[in-house]
């Protein structure tokens, strides 16, 4: 292996698995985003096949039930009249969580970023397509638990995200993986 100038063989072995490390963050991040998408969009059509508005079923007795409604507002239905601006809003995270991306070092960032941009783009995807219209449209909301807010998968997936970052943030993690309790070079703290 040859190194650069100045750079020890030891150094340049590190650099070359923590470009390894990215990439695998970002295999992880770009797979944790589609598959919530994925889940989102698909159990968003299952349930415009199979519910009524209007018309609540019992899943797992009282504590899960499916209710299937259109959201113009966010989370717990708050904002009806900003649909445009929540639209433009989901849009800026979705362009944050990119450009972050090629800075992730830690397979936890990447699930919570991978978390946040797919949800972020499964509720998107609904103001987009669905009526009354582009940046106007109503999400898809149809899971219910006892006292809370009608949701869908991107928001449980968003919640995550925000739990994940919390904790992250709270252990100072960076989206690189390092953390300032840690000395570079060793695995102590």
């Amino acid at each position: 292996m040859q190194a650069e100038a100045g750079t020890s063989l030891s150094d340049a072995a590190e650099l070359g698995q923590a470009g390894a490390s990215r990439q695998r963050c970002l295999v992880v991040w770009a797979l944790v985003a589609a598959g919530a998408v994925a889940l989102d969009q698909v159990t968003k059509w299952l349930a415009l096949q199979h519910l009524s508005e209007g018309v609540p079923r019992d899943v797992v007795g009282s504590l899960l039930r499916f209710n299937l409604t259109a959201n113009a507002g966010a989370a717990f239905s708050l904002g009806t009249s900003y649909t445009i601006l929540l639209t433009v809003v989901a849009i800026g995270v979705i362009v944050v969580c990119v450009r972050f991306a090629g800075r992730l070092g830690s397979l936890l960032w990447a699930v919570t970023l991978g978390l946040l941009l797919g949800g972020a783009v499964g509720n998107v995807t609904d103001r987009m397509v669905r009526a009354p219209g582009p940046f106007r449209g109503h999400v898809v909301d149809f899971m219910q638990l006892p006292h809370w807010p009608i949701f869908n998968v991107a928001d449980a997936c968003i919640c995550v995200a925000g739990g994940l970052f919390i904790v992250l943030t709270a252990r100072g993690i960076r989206l690189d993986g390092s953390s300032p309790h840690r000395v570079v070079g060793t695995d102590q703290p």
